[in-house]
């Protein structure tokens, strides 16, 4: 297996790169780049690492891949030393990006010679995974958001191809299973926002909407002093609401898709809402602590969704169209 030992910078366009992350030498065997991907997807994000068990196994290398590509991207926008850094990074990432599906056989870094039979076995569009690349570059720019409708483009970008990757993966392509992720993609990712306000201001990053802090009279001058208030409060009970919202519209999904796909999506969706339920049980009061779920909750959310892995082995196949 490929390891930070083997990696140079033959391939100058990612240099700057940690070193993890720079191209090898020579090209990988697609075994190699495969057993990369897999190695820093089970060994990086736990939940990733859960939520792939529930997958069908023939399909574990794909996202193993794709998930390489995720990782990848992220780091290499968020863990290094200056957002001119970070810019150059991503552009050549892109450039990568594009190299691997017009010309292939040039690709030598492993996420692209993994991604290869991914793209062709699940004839995946080149979109989903420039638009991860965009997200990231916005990131190195745009760090306070205006309103709602900023946060749902944002999310248009950094969750949501994320949710239709997995549906595409899976063999589903209809536009209305796509925007049904989209729903839960995206509440999850206010979900996040919402539980990590403290965090994200201490790295000069601001998610909550200014128009719904104008709406309810909340300043800027308040998050970074910590001052909770009932005006905090009934924002944060609007916007944990609308967040919810979606995760349960984006619910629907669980019946329009197969039983293996079902408990994966379950899974995401009931972890938004737990962290909302979090949010929701020290009184909507993100500034005094970062919401939790406990991990009994955690514990109770996977026993939940191994329970449906289980059901779906002893009930027959549902056959619906993708």
């Amino acid at each position: 297996m490929i390891t930070a030992v083997d990696v140079n910078a033959i391939d100058d366009r990612l240099q700057e790169a940690p070193s993890f992350y720079r191209t090898p030498v020579l090209r990988p065997s697609l075994k190699d780049a495969e057993e990369w991907c897999e190695h820093l997807a089970t060994t990086h994000y736990e939940n990733f690492h859960v939520a792939t068990v529930l997958l069908p196994k023939a399909l574990r290398r794909h996202f193993y891949s794709v998930y390489g590509f995720c990782r990848t991207s992220d780091d290499l926008g968020d863990e290094v030393a200056s957002t001119e850094i970070a810019t150059r990074l991503l552009h050549a990432w892109r450039g990568m990006l594009h190299e691997c599906f017009a010309t292939p056989e040039a690709s030598k870094h492993p996420v692209f010679v993994a991604l290869q039979p991914t793209i062709a076995e699940c004839k995946l569009p080149r979109e989903p995974f420039d638009d991860l690349i965009s997200a990231f570059e916005r990131d190195q720019v745009y760090t306070h958001h205006e309103s709602l409708a900023t946060l749902e483009d944002y999310s248009r970008y950094s969750a949501n191809p994320v949710g239709r990757l997995v549906l595409l993966v899976c063999g589903y392509h209809d536009e209305r299973l796509l925007q049904l992720s989209d729903d839960i993609c995206t509440g999850l990712q206010l979900a996040n926002f919402y539980q990590d306000i403290t965090q994200d201001w201490a790295r000069g990053r601001r998610y909550l909407p200014a128009d719904q802090m104008q709406r309810f009279g909340v300043t800027d001058a308040q998050i970074a002093e910590r001052r909770f208030d009932a005006n905090f409060k009934a924002m944060m009970q609007f916007l944990v609401e609308d967040a919810r919202a979606r995760l349960t519209r984006g619910q629907q999904i669980e019946k329009l898709v197969d039983r293996d796909l079902q408990t994966t999506l379950s899974l995401f969706a009931k972890g938004g809402h737990a962290i909302l339920d979090g949010i929701a049980a020290q009184g909507y009061d993100t500034l005094r602590a970062r919401p939790v779920v406990s991990k009994a909750a955690k514990v109770r959310l996977l026993v939940g969704a191994l329970g449906g892995k289980l059901r779906a082995a002893l009930l027959p196949k549902r056959s619906l169209a993708r």
